[in-house]
Order: structure tokens, then C-alpha cells, then sequence
């Protein structure tokens, strides 16, 4: 970590011209002497009631714009400081105000580029811009000033500035508002003028995109023990709940009791609860996680000793904050942490310190962040003995209250349970949530062989967009389909034998695929990282030594299967699907493909060899540099060797011929249920590759009448150039052609926004939002 002082002299990091750091610090005034791009923090603080912005007056003593109107406070990122650390320093330091993390909204980075006091001033600065909301303003005696900083405050409504700015005002300091700094105007006043009616028609437009449906399931397969323990499992799936809140966004629990709560205040209120039950966050899944909230929605804090205490004066009350834009790297990481920080920091780790750092199961950290959250207020000073702000944290400690209930609940179900393999699962899940250590439970989940079909811990890597290290807690608590799970048997028979006829050169086919277990559940309850469109079939674990030691094992949940069928698939192809083919369009088609696609993550290339001869997995070679592009690529792939496998298993008289039409065209109707999750969703940018594909190459086909079909005469070569061209692009673990083909075919085409025009014209649902009265039951 650069020293942000040697002597008395600030250092800044020096970066480019783009906002990149280059590893280069300089004394700040070398900095603003030599034109440097470097970083620095905008802080404002707006009163909601209102409707003012704070301003300082700057010294007269100061370097730049002495004695104008300012922002509420600012201040330069010393080097190997943090963004957010320096927001809050500053505004102590300058305003006598202390107020925690998740006062400080980012609203969107500023660059200047100016040059004052005839040329020796060169300011070429990357602002981040925090937003601090409160109730009321702060009074002015409550404010402590650095009078070698700021000369005095003022609070004026947020319009009379701009116009303050616009005119140019000699008195204030100069943003032009009409380019980005306008946008500080603009979010306040759409923030805040929105019409309330306007708002819950929006609202109440992007519930109806879900389908409420009732998943029941029958327990008479249950005896009185395991029934007993159900109640357990459920009251565990439960925690994993907080716990994901928790991951999205460290404020994130904070505003969900805070809807709860005043839920029934108004229509208005409501909607916005509603909503956010499904999403799980303000960030809407259906629409490449745009906010439907702001913070002026979010829940409201008090804080007494925020300022210099006064008479009548009872503190700071300000609003939790959260970003328009969702966080790449959700709660895993810091807020102001980017990739290259986090890049420099492994570099300087051993072995073990970096599997750590990249492990799904650690969280990190900033020293700093830690010390001002304690009320260490000297963030330059790190922990005796360490050489860099960050460090990682396990789970079992990060979650460690949550985690604790978890095991404990568990323990006692696997008492209770009747089967050996559930009991042998659900007491080493529970050391694991202790441990740290999912191995060995991973194990014992694969095996499982149990009535009661329990999925619980941290799997999927999703929302950790930023690098795709870090799972979430999910659960998933069913009652096995004996009678579908036997049927399947015969994929799980055959995965060697369509590894070895895979669509690819032969050079990176596995000679040792290990069959995966398939089991069909009927879905009584589900929690955690299930936001959202509803996943009707999943692949697990996600450990990459198990899934070399011993492959993977499947859960195909089937009546959530059914209610997408019949409350989306069947309407889509009524609309969709050309009248001629619309009778090929069955459950069964769509069922069976779900399973092949489950059954194709496990076949193809995984342990690779890279053009420099090192060897990887094709997980850890697209991370590295395509972290947002390998689960779509991924998902593309099971989807469209699935339906190559199918295919190849029919001509093997292992499936049934009334399969081969039916199953493209319940696939055409798929891949418009799939692309109206949205392009930043990795299901629905897979789909859209595979249909964009598959319409170049002629086995789809759009018509003038705005309908589709399938060209059983191409769709089958179409098929299979697709499976080798990713295959082929996974084994060679080429990261160009992997980004080249999805910048490509990831893209929302004409005949796409045709139908999800049509198909939201006629308020298709485009998923489910599943209730589970049996589980509600066996809680009552």
C-alpha cells in the first residue's frame, strides 16, 4: 500500500488518462503542477424536506477558488486510500459530521479537466460523487469547521444553485450543469417530483410479469420424524434468506424491514414491498437490474452524535443509501474496490492467501473501513503487521450468528430423519457452515438417496458479477418424484457416450465422465439467492475438485417445470409459434430438454490445457478476463449441446422419434421465455446467442405475419456448428473468440423485440412467483 504522506507532503496516485491506476504516486502539488490525472471525492449533502443543498465556503487561504460557494465537502484520494474512507474523513474533518457507510450514495464519477492561477494550476481530477440525504438540514451550530478548509455553510435549494451555476455566478465555484454535472440536478429532481400514481402503474405493470402460482406437493410419503425435521429444514432454508439480503448489499437488510414495515401506508407502499419480495433488492432481474427504488424510498436512521451536540437538537436522521446501479461485486467486496486493487493485492499474496481471496466461501474487507466503522478515525493506519488495506474473511465468521442457528436446526433435523444418507447430509452440512469447509458435504449431497430431497449452503456465483468468486446462500427443500427420477436414468447411463460423440475434435474429449445422479423433486419451499425468474432445474456442486474427483449431481424441481409451461410456455407459442407447428409444442419436449441441459454442464471441456501449455479449468481461464461473459457462454452451451444430445439419443432409439420435431419448436418457444429475463442475465444472453444463431443459419424462421418456425431441414447442422464452435472455443480456452461470438450474437435483434413486444402486448407472465402453502402449513 502506497504512503498517502511522507513527511508533511500528500501523495496522490497518479492515474490515466481513462482513470486507470498506474502504480505511480506523486506529491500532490507535483500532481497538479504536471497535470496528473488522479481521484479525489464530491460529497453533498441534501435535506429532504427541504429540498436544499448544503455548500461551504471555501478559505480564503485555499490553493484553488478561494472564498467561493463549494460543494459540501471534497477533498483529493491520498494515495492507497480508499473512495468511501475519504468521503467520510472529509466530511469529518471539514464539517464536524461522522456518519457511517451507508450514509454516502455514489451517484456517478465526475471528471474535470481545468487549468487556474494562470496556468500553475492543472486539475485533472476523477471525482466520485456521494450523495448524503437527511430529513432535515443540520443546523448551523452543529457544525464543527476547519477553518484552513471552509470559512463558513449554507444551505440553498437545490434549483437556486443551479441556476447559481448556470449563469456563471462569480460567487460560486463552476460546474457546467448543462454536461455531467447536471446530473446531480437531474436525479434529485426525478427523484422527488415523481408523480406517486404514475410510479405504482409502473409498479403494478412489472408485477404482472409474474404469475402467482401455488406449488403444492404430498407428504404422504413422509413419516411423523421427517415431517418433524421438514419443519427444521424450512425454519433453516429460512436463514439462508438474511443471509443473501445480506450479500446483495450491505444496507440491503436494513431497507427490506424498512418496506415491510410501512407496507400498508398507501398503495404506493405496498407495490413497492411487493416488488421487492420478488427481486430481493431495489434492482429489478427483468430489467438488466435497473433501481425501482431510490434511496428516498429507503429506510430512515437517527444518529445523535453524528455532529457537535446541541440544545433541542435531537441529530442527524438520514436515509440509508444504496446505488442506481446495481454493484458488480454486491456485498463481497468494498464498495470503492475495483478490479485492478483487488489485482494488485493478490499479486503480493502467497499460494494459500490467494485461494483464500478468490475461495466462494470468504468475504473481503478493508481494514480502514473496519477501524471507521469502530470508531478508529485514523484510516492510514492499518493493522500492526500488514501491508495492504484489504484481507478476506471465511463465511463461517463473516455469517457466524446466522450460520450458528443454520447448524444448530440442522443437527436436529438429521436426528430426526429416517434416511441415513439425509442424516449423513445434513449433519456435515452443519459442521460445514462451521468450518468453512463444504467438501465433504458436497459429497454427501451428491449421494443423497432420500425421500426428503434437502439443497442447502452456498453454491451459485452469479450476483458476484465483478469476478464470479463468491456463491450465495440458497435452499432448496423437496419431496422426490420416485417415479421420474427412475425414468431419467437413462441420461445419467449415457454421459460417456455422448462425451465421446460430442460435436469437437476428439483431442479434448474426457475419457472418464462420471455419470451425474438425477433427481426429479417436487418443490415444497425455497429461500436465498431464488430471486427473481425461477430456476426449474440446477446443477451442483460448483467445486471444481469435486466436479473432477466425482462429477456433479442434478435436481430437476418438475412442478415448477409444469406452472412455467402452462402459465408462459403455452401462451408464448400461441403467439409466437407459427399455427402449423404450435401442436409440437408439449411439456414433455420442454421437460426432457431441462434435463439434457443439466446433463450437459457436466460433458464437454473442463480441465483444459492454455496455448502457453499451463493447465486450467474453463472456469477459472474465462474468469480471469470474461468474468460477465463465462455463465452466459456456459448456459449456452448446456442449452444447445442438450438439444444436439437429444438428438444424437433418438437416433440411438434411446428416446422416443415423437420427440425429434417437437423438441425444436418447444425450444424456439423457450428461447423467448429465456431472452425476457434480459441481456444481463446469463440465461437470457445464452438464449439469445443460441436464437440469433440458429435464425442466421436459416433453422429458424421469421414471417410476415410476425410468426416462428423451425426448418427441420437446416435446424439439425445449425445445431450441432453451433455446440462444436462453443465447445471448441472452451477447450481452447479462447478468451477472443469466446468475446468476438457473444458480441456477436448477444445482441436484442429485430425479430427478438418483435415478439417480446407481442408477447408483452398481451401480458404474457414472463415467470412465476411461487407460494408455498405446505411449508406455510407446516409452520403454522
Amino acid at each position: 500500500m502506497a504512503e498517502p504522506y511522507i513527511g508533511e507532503v500528500e501523495y496522490l496516485d497518479v492515474l490515466t488518462k481513462t482513470g486507470k491506476k498506474t502504480g505511480v504516486s506523486k506529491p500532490r502539488g507535483d500532481v497538479h503542477r504536471d497535470g496528473d490525472y488522479h481521484k479525489a471525492v464530491h460529497v453533498w449533502i441534501f435535506a429532504e424536506s427541504t429540498q436544499e443543498l448544503l455548500l461551504q465556503k471555501r478559505a480564503d487561504c485555499k490553493d484553488s477558488w478561494p472564498g467561493l460557494w463549494d460543494i459540501s465537502s471534497a477533498g483529493h484520494i491520498s494515495a492507497g486510500d480508499s473512495s468511501l474512507i475519504t468521503a467520510q474523513r472529509e466530511l469529518q474533518e471539514e464539517l464536524g459530521v461522522i456518519l457511517p457507510k451507508d450514509a454516502f450514495e455514489l451517484i456517478f464519477v465526475f471528471l474535470e479537466e481545468c487549468v487556474t492561477n494562470n496556468g500553475k494550476f492543472i486539475n485533472n481530477e476523477y471525482s466520485d460523487v456521494y450523495l448524503v440525504t437527511t430529513l432535515e438540514p443540520i443546523p448551523r451550530e452543529a457544525f464543527i469547521l476547519q477553518d484552513t478548509e471552509v470559512s463558513d455553510v449554507k444551505y440553498i435549494s437545490f434549483g437556486e444553485y443551479r441556476s447559481h451555476l448556470a449563469e456563471a455566478d462569480p460567487k460560486y465555484v463552476p460546474y457546467d450543469v448543462n454536461k455531467q454535472y447536471g446530473l446531480l440536478f437531474d436525479i434529485i429532481t426525478k427523484r422527488y417530483k415523481e408523480n406517486n400514481e404514475a410510479r405504482s402503474l409502473v409498479l403494478q405493470k412489472q408485477l404482472r410479469r409474474y404469475a402467482p402460482v401455488s406449488l403444492t406437493v404430498e407428504l404422504t410419503g413422509l413419516g411423523d420424524a421427517d415431517k418433524e425435521a421438514l419443519i427444521l429444514l424450512v425454519r433453516a432454508a429460512m436463514i439462508m434468506d438474511e443471509i443473501f439480503y445480506l450479500q446483495v448489499w450491505h444496507s440491503n437488510p436494513v431497507l427490506r424491514e424498512w418496506l415491510k414495515e410501512h407496507a400498508n401506508v398507501s398503495q404506493l407502499d405496498n407495490l413497492k414491498w411487493m416488488y421487492y419480495v420478488i427481486n430481493k433488492s431495489p434492482w429489478s432481474c427483468l430489467d438488466d437490474n435497473e433501481a425501482f427504488l431510490t434511496t428516498a424510498d429507503s429506510a430512515v436512521k437517527l444518529l445523535p452524535e453524528a455532529t457537535k451536540p446541541m440544545t433541542g437538537w435531537k441529530g442527524v436522521q438520514y436515509r440509508v443509501a444504496f446505488p442506481m446501479l446495481k454493484p458488480s461485486g454486491a456485498n463481497f467486496y468494498p464498495p470503492d474496490m475495483d478490479k485492478m486493487e483487488f489485482k494488485l493485492w493478490t499479486t503480493g499474496l502467497s499460494l494459500d492467501q490467494q485461494k483464500d481471496a478468490t475461495s466462494f466461501f470468504t468475504v473481503i474487507k478493508r481494514r480502514s473501513q473496519v477501524n471507521w466503522d469502530n470508531h478508529i478515525f485514523d484510516s492510514t493506519r492499518l493493522s500492526e503487521g500488514s501491508t495492504h488495506d484489504l484481507y478476506s474473511i471465511p463465511y463461517s465468521q463473516e455469517y457466524h450468528s446466522f450460520l450458528t442457528k443454520v447448524s444448530d436446526l440442522l443437527h436436529k433435523a438429521g436426528d430426526l430423519v429416517s434416511s441415513p444418507s439425509l442424516k449423513r447430509l445434513l449433519h456435515s452440512k452443519a459442521d460445514a457452515f462451521l468450518s468453512n469447509d463444504y467438501y465433504d458435504s458436497d459429497i454427501a449431497w451428491m449421494e443423497l438417496d432420500s425421500k426428503l430431497d434437502v439443497t442447502i449452503g452456498p453454491y451459485e456465483t452469479y450476483e458476484d458479477s465483478l469476478f464470479g468468486y463468491k456463491a450465495t446462500f440458497e435452499a432448496f427443500i423437496g419431496v422426490r418424484d420416485e417415479n421420474a427420477t427412475a425414468q431419467l436414468k437413462l441420461f445419467g447411463d449415457n454421459l460417456q457416450v455422448l462425451e465421446q460423440n460430442l460435436p469437437m475434435d476428439d483431442t479434448y474429449k474426457s475419457k472418464d465422465i462420471i455419470a451425474a445422479p438425477i433427481r426429479v423433486v417436487q418443490l415444497l419451499f425455497n429461500a436465498g439467492d431464488v430471486k427473481g425468474p425461477q430456476t426449474i432445474a440446477f446443477n451442483l456442486p460448483n467445486d471444481e475438485r469435486i466436479v473432477k474427483d466425482r462429477g456433479t449431481a442434478m435436481v430437476i424441481l418438475k412442478n415448477v417445470s409444469e406452472a412455467k409451461f402452462k402459465q408462459i410456455l403455452n401462451p408464448i407459442a400461441d403467439a409466437c409459434i407459427a399455427k402449423e407447428q404450435h401442436e409440437l409444442v408439449d411439456f414433455e419436449s420442454f421437460f426432457t430438454h431441462t434435463i439434457c441441459h443439466e446433463c450437459c454442464h457436466g460433458i464437454g471441456p473442463h480441465t483444459i490445457t492454455l496455448p502457453d501449455g499451463r493447465k486450467s479449468t474453463v472456469r477459472l481461464c474465462f474468469l480471469q478476463e470474461l468474468q460477465d461473459l463465462h455463465s452466459a457462454l456456459e448456459e449456452a452451451k448446456a442449452d444447445i449441446v442438450g438439444l444436439w444430445a437429444l438428438n444424437f439419443l433418438i437416433k440411438k432409439h434411446l428416446l422416443p422419434t415423437s420427440l425429434e420435431k417437437s423438441m425444436y419448436v418447444s425450444f424456439l418457444a423457450g428461447c423467448f421465455r429465456s431472452v425476457r429475463f434480459g441481456l444481463e442475465e446469463a440465461h437470457g444472453k445464452g438464449q439469445a446467442l443460441q436464437f440469433n444463431w440458429l435464425l442466421e443459419k436459416e433453422a429458424f424462421v421469421f414471417h410476415p405475419n410476425e410468426t416462428f418456425s423451425v426448418n427441420f431441414d437446416k435446424v439439425e447442422e445449425a445445431v450441432e456448428s453451433l455446440s462444436r464452435t462453443i465447445l471448441t472455443i472452451q477447450a481452447k480456452g479462447d478468451k477472443e473468440g469466446a468475446s468476438l461470438l457473444l458480441q456477436k450474437y448477444c445482441t436484442m435483434t429485430k425479430p427478438l423485440k418483435v415478439a417480446l413486444q407481442k408477447l408483452e402486448s398481451i401480458h404474457v407472465p414472463v415467470d412465476i412467483a411461487p407460494i408455498f402453502p405446505v411449508a406455510k402449513s407446516l409452520l403454522e
